[in-house]
């Protein structure tokens, strides 16, 4: 080409990866799940994607933003539809199952997620609100709703971690003569360490919407 018909640049590939809040959060869980929470760094992050670590902060500010931004991604998976067509105690049970399902694949991260602050979390404050908006509309007072979505919540993460425990978590090998009737029982529940967790968690659950439900049918008529 002449100076007057320059050479036109070739398009192609960026010369640095493009980076986003969604390839972020995908990056972080990778790292998570293959490695544990402990490496999950922002200089681990950087090297995840492919980045100098000042890139990162383009789009989060630190690694609670990559945090907050874990909570919503695995928050929005939970199914929340039953809220809008069943009654209030098939609609928790079938919430609580999802929300144990998700987080079964994300055992590492329930202690963080058990205490983040939801302030900056827009999924899981959804989440939230559409399960309080139905138990509201069941009768149920705002407060006693909260509470209710934290006795599911405590379940549902000791559920998680209960069905990746390991199928001989109750075997008391040679100390079996200090609870005879314990070992005997545990060893009924048989071998398969999952179908025990989810018969485990299926009666405490159960157990659960059922005394919500009484103590729901107890409470005086509103004026």
């Amino acid at each position: 080409m002449t100076p007057d018909h320059p050479t036109p640049r070739r398009r192609g590939r960026p010369s640095s990866p493009v980076l986003s809040r969604e390839g972020i959060t995908a990056a972080a869980i990778r790292i998570v799940s293959t490695r544990g929470y402990d490496h999950l760094t922002m200089a681990s992050l950087a090297r995840e994607l492919g980045v100098a670590a000042s890139a990162l902060y383009n789009h989060v500010s630190s690694k609670q933003d990559v945090l907050v931004l874990l909570q919503d991604r695995l928050n929005e998976q939970i199914d929340t539809s039953g809220f809008s067509t069943l009654p209030w105690e098939e609609a928790l049970r079938r919430w609580a199952l999802s929300y144990r399902d998700c987080y079964i694949r994300h055992t590492e991260l329930i202690p963080i997620m058990a205490v983040l602050p939801v302030a900056d979390a827009p999924q899981t404050l959804r989440m939230y609100e559409r399960v309080t908006a139905a138990l509201e509309n069941a009768g149920i007072p705002g407060p006693e709703a909260v509470d209710m979505i934290v006795g599911v919540e405590a379940l549902v993460f000791g559920a998680a971690y209960d069905a990746s425990a390991p199928a001989d978590i109750f075997n008391p090998g040679r100390r079996a003569d200090l609870a005879p009737r314990f070992s005997e029982a545990a060893a009924g529940r048989g071998q398969d360490a999952r179908a025990a967790a989810d018969r485990a968690f299926s009666l405490t659950l159960d157990a659960l919407i059922d005394g919500l439900r009484r103590h729901v049918a107890a409470q005086p008529a509103a004026d």
